[in-house]
């Protein structure tokens, strides 16, 4: 007790020493800098890395970004701290006033009284040139670097805005967010294209596996997502699945993300395509509303000359793709008497023009005596006996849907290929870093 006692004697006596008498100077991202209210000298600190450099006799002009935004801040110096170091891609620290810019073309700007360099950067060795548009495949050489250009840093930013706003809709509309496996021994694809897992740095008997059975790395979560739907009526996943399909298409990674969900107690489709109306539109505002610039750079630079539609109505559009589907289900059922869903699954799937299938989703086979003759007649009965489980002991009518989290964004910024939507692709012969 006597210890806690001189303790807080310490901490008391701490917090009355006197301040400083020279504040500090704030340190503020890029992002915050230019949307500061106070302009009236305040100091401040930023670090972040050279976009640009112009030299005059009395002045110094420099573009700093740290990728909190698209816009850089401008800089101006006495023409006494420039440096031969002070170079495009070169790290830096500043200090100096927060003032209005005389310009129109930003609000404010900042007065250095103080530029260190943090870590210099040879502009001519450097693969990513100063005021050159590079292609989107010469970027994909430079997985290290890509990530400093302006192009790449909005997908990143929208990706990131993307993220947040998946995860965002699930929690407002009561879900549970579920970390599913990235080792499974399941196969919920059936479509035999796994990474199968092995131990290295020791000899290996064939006789024995790492987790006595073989194991995959996931291509869905779907089934760990059944297992908790027979306790949360909504569930959710978001995270990397792997596809060994040896395709070099623009459109199919060996890694990419998935977002997946699972509902219980439904019993039409219509209830999964509301779902995925909803959570499409409410993502789609979110990054428009965050993201505007960033956004419109995409469409201007990635997708030229195309009529890229807007989110809002881009997100009509794809509601009216799905309830198009609905009502053709309709018509065919009335056309043909011999239409029908297949036995194991009532389905649904969103294809969107240049992009493919963006949604895949289904009701799922709750019918004991169904699935197991299925299993039995597959050999699979002993492999699955806990999928039957899940139906013997308070099953429920389910159904879920899956997303392409890469293919979305394809989607949305008119992206043509996939690997320019995520920060280290890979695909069939490519795995860099």
């Amino acid at each position: 007790m006597l210890e806690v006692r001189c303790l807080l004697r310490s901490v008391r006596f701490c917090s009355s020493a006197p301040f400083p008498r020279h504040k500090p100077s704030a340190k503020l991202s890029v992002r915050d800098a230019l949307g500061a209210q106070n302009t009236s000298g305040e100091r401040i600190k930023v670090q972040g890395w050279i976009r640009s450099v112009r030299s005059q006799k009395e002045v110094l002009f420099l573009h700093v970004n740290d990728g909190s935004s698209l816009e850089s801040l401008q800089i101006v110096a006495d023409s006494s701290l420039d440096s031969r170091e002070l170079t495009f891609g070169s790290s830096v620290e500043i200090q100096g006033q927060l003032v209005k810019s005389p310009s129109k073309r930003q609000n404010v700007e900042l007065k250095a009284e103080k530029i260190k360099i943090i870590g210099n950067c040879d502009a001519k060795a450097f693969p990513i040139k100063y005021k050159e548009r590079h292609p989107l495949e010469y970027l994909r050489q430079y997985p290290h670097f890509r990530c400093r250009t302006n192009v790449l840093g909005s997908i990143l930013r929208i990706r990131s805005e993307a993220t947040a706003a998946i995860h965002s809709f699930f929690k407002d509309s009561g879900f549970v967010h579920i970390h599913t496996p990235i080792i499974t021994s399941n196969d919920s694809e059936g479509a035999g294209e796994l990474f199968q897992l092995e131990p290295s740095g020791k000899l290996k008997v064939p006789e024995e596996n790492f987790f006595n059975v073989p194991a995959f790395l996931t291509v869905s979560g779907q089934l760990h997502l059944e297992v908790m739907s027979g306790a949360f009526t909504q569930v959710f996943t978001f995270g990397p699945t792997f596809r060994a399909e040896n395709s070099q298409s623009r459109r199919h990674l060996a890694e990419f993300y998935m977002v997946e969900a699972e509902i219980s107690f439904v019993n039409s489709l219509q209830d999964l395509m509301q779902v995925i109306e909803e959570l499409f539109k409410a993502t789609a505002m979110m990054v428009l509303s965050n993201c505007p610039e960033d956004v419109e750079l995409c469409h201007k630079f990635i997708a030229p000359g195309q009529k890229v539609i807007s989110f809002v109505d881009k997100a009509q559009y794809i509601c009216c793709l799905i309830i198009s589907y609905t009502e053709a289900v309709e018509i065919l059922k009335q056309a043909s008497q011999n239409f029908t869903f297949t036995p194991e699954v009532a389905a649904v799937d969103l294809l969107v023009p240049g992009v493919g299938e963006l949604f895949g989703g289904g009701l799922r086979e709750e019918r004991y005596h169904f699935l197991e003759e299925r299993l039995a007649r597959s050999g699979l009965t002993e492999v699955y006996q806990w999928y039957l489980d899940l139906r013997r002991f308070g099953s429920v009518p389910h159904g879920g849907f899956g997303m392409g989290f890469e293919r979305y964004l394809q989607c949305i910024l008119g992206v043509d290929n996939i690997k320019d939507v995520i920060p280290f692709p890979r695909f069939p012969h490519s795995c860099l870093l």
